[in-house]
């Protein structure tokens, strides 16, 4: 019995009390989030409390603890509830018998990479979008975090159910495209970098690919030099693409889609309207399109946007606003019940705007569209990267402090605070390292493992009722709660959640194995505490790799 599945009982024991009284009580809508339960600061209260009867006493007219004594009678009958206590002015103390708690283990275990995983988001199709970069040179330290905190964001939504969607928009089209290929044409040609040039030696490292992968350029750029222009322009996006991508999987990212913007801009085969055409006119059928000075408008600050935004100016050139409208109707068009942006700190101004794209394409902008504003990071120690000469790149970081570090840390704190990070401490192999903390006390677990089999020691006989020790006991109900934060994390979409709950039950592990062997002194037997000991070491072990792989870091079995 976890206490996820304790408050959904509770909460179908609440509906059924109020339905029973009639009038208005029976109208109250009870949800789990109303009978989410705490554990009690002193074990002696019991293994959950809650107060509930407290919370809804006063609206159905009757007295918190007579409430609470009539959801206890009902409690009580609950297979594994040994009893319930009712405490000061209401609150009900839930207590497990042994056997029932102890079962957690096995659960655990059997269940293996799925324990934890929920269906309460089941049915929702999201896409996740991330990154999002310009190709026009390698990822920083600031799409570093995105990256961390939107695949998080995304493994925590699959385990609740929901089908995720992780894109990329590749803004491919434009004048920083311009920019990009007029600054690699002047490397390849050997001239002097325009005024406006793209900085750094990566683009003179791309300058000698392009040399290499067309050796005729040259000639073409002196009988064409808009055509030359076009070749190295099209196969230098191609390369820092590529070269993105590769930095995003060696950091364990993975992205679904890659969405070009360029194919918005796009004509049909036949010559139909391009997306961007046609997104206007779908517009104007929801009423939110009119023509002012010149210009075509969409009617945002009906949605609560702070001003009317510019679709197509007289010119006929569309706007990025154009672009954003006609890529959320495509993502619309896909079937996706909720478009969630993961967006920098300098990207504020588009939450107003993406929800009145969401609005006027007559979506529910309090379901379908979820925007998030992630704040900046800085790193002490790092050093700027001499191939891009401005910013930290995200390959120097990974070669420096490794996959699993950078993504633990940049996961572990919620996307709207900001982050400074000590280098050294991040690399450290130390227990005030976190990473290193959770990742120890899983190989640990395999340490247990490997030394038990070594011992003869195996997972035949499972009596839970043998698990009362204090550290048993917290150690169970710290397993037990994980199906809940896997939960919470993603109704919230705050994967740094998971982390805390990895270092909360490191710790917790460390106590029991501290308290509690699995492995005999000496001489002494092998009973079947220490072989369901060992079905409890498993359980521990199990949760945290599940944790870890949420997180997107590896659980190592020994360090």
């Amino acid at each position: 019995m976890t206490p996820l599945e304790l408050a959904q009982a509770l909460a179908q024991i609440l509906a059924a009390n109020f339905a029973a009284r009639g009038g208005d009580a029976a109208e109250i809508v009870v949800s789990e989030q109303d009978t989410q339960l705490e554990r009690p600061k002193s074990r002696e209260h019991g293994d959950w409390a809650s107060n509930v009867a407290m919370k809804f006493a006063k609206r159905i007219g009757t007295n918190p603890r007579e409430l609470a004594q009539e959801l206890a009678a009902e409690i009580e009958k609950i297979d594994g509830v040994a009893k319930v206590e009712i405490a000061g002015p209401g609150f009900m103390n839930i207590t497990l018998d042994a056997a029932s708690a102890g079962e957690t283990a096995r659960r655990v275990v059997e269940q293996g990479a799925a324990y934890g995983r929920n269906d309460s988001l089941a049915g929702q199709r999201i896409n996740l979008e991330f990154v999002s970069a310009n190709p026009t040179g390698p990822l920083h330290m600031g799409h570093t975090r995105w990256a961390a905190l939107g695949d998080s964001t995304a493994r925590v939504l699959r385990a609740a159910g929901a089908e995720v969607t992780n894109e990329y928009y590749i803004n491919d089209a434009g004048s920083q495209m311009n920019k990009f290929g007029r600054s690699v044409l002047a490397a390849v040609l050997g001239e002097e970098a325009p005024e406006d040039a793209y900085p750094g030696e990566y683009i003179q490292a791309l300058g000698a690919k392009v040399r290499e992968q067309l050796p005729t350029v040259g000639e073409l750029a002196a009988n064409d030099r808009d055509a030359a222009l076009e070749q190295v322009q099209e196969l230098a996006y191609q390369l820092q693409l590529a070269e993105i991508k590769d930095s995003l999987e060696r950091f364990n990212v993975h992205f679904d889609v890659f969405f070009s913007e360029r194919t918005l801009h796009a004509k049909g085969e036949n010559g139909e309207p391009s997306p961007i055409e046609l997104a206007v006119d779908r517009l104007r059928e929801q009423g939110h399109v009119f023509e002012e000075d010149d210009a075509i408008w969409v009617r945002t600050t009906a949605f609560g946007d702070d001003k009317d935004r510019v679709f197509t100016r007289g010119n006929g050139i569309y706007t990025y606003f154009a672009a954003d409208a006609a890529y959320y109707l495509d993502k619309m068009d896909r079937g996706f019940t909720e478009k969630i942006y993961l967006l920098g700190a300098d990207h504020h101004g588009y939450i107003g705007r993406l929800t009145a794209i969401a609005g006027a394409a007559g979506d529910d902008v309090e379901k379908s569209i979820t925007v998030l504003i992630g704040q900046l990071v800085n790193l002490n120690g790092a050093k700027l990267s001499k191939r891009a000469g401005n910013i930290i790149e995200l390959d120097d970081l990974l070669e420096w402090l490794g996959s699993d570090a950078l993504r633990y840390w940049l996961a572990r704190y919620p996307a709207d605070s900001p982050l400074s990070l000590d280098g050294e401490k991040v690399r450290s192999r130390t227990n005030d390292n976190p990473v290193f903390y959770v990742q120890y006390a899983h190989a640990r677990t395999c340490a247990v493992d490997r030394n038990a089999a070594a011992a003869g020691i195996t997972r035949e006989v499972f009596a839970p009722e043998l698990l009362t020790h204090e550290t048993e006991t917290d150690l169970l109900g710290k397993l037990q709660q994980y199906p809940g934060i896997v939960a919470g994390a993603a109704e919230l979409r705050e994967p740094h959640r998971i982390a805390r709950f990895l270092e909360e039950l490191a710790a917790v592990y460390h106590r029991w194995y501290d308290n509690c062997r699995v492995i005999p002194l000496g001489e002494e037997p092998v009973e079947d505490v220490h072989r369901t000991r060992l079905w409890l070491n498993d359980a521990a072990g199990q949760v945290l790799r599940n944790g870890l792989d949420l997180l997107g870091v590896s659980a190592p079995e020994r360090l």
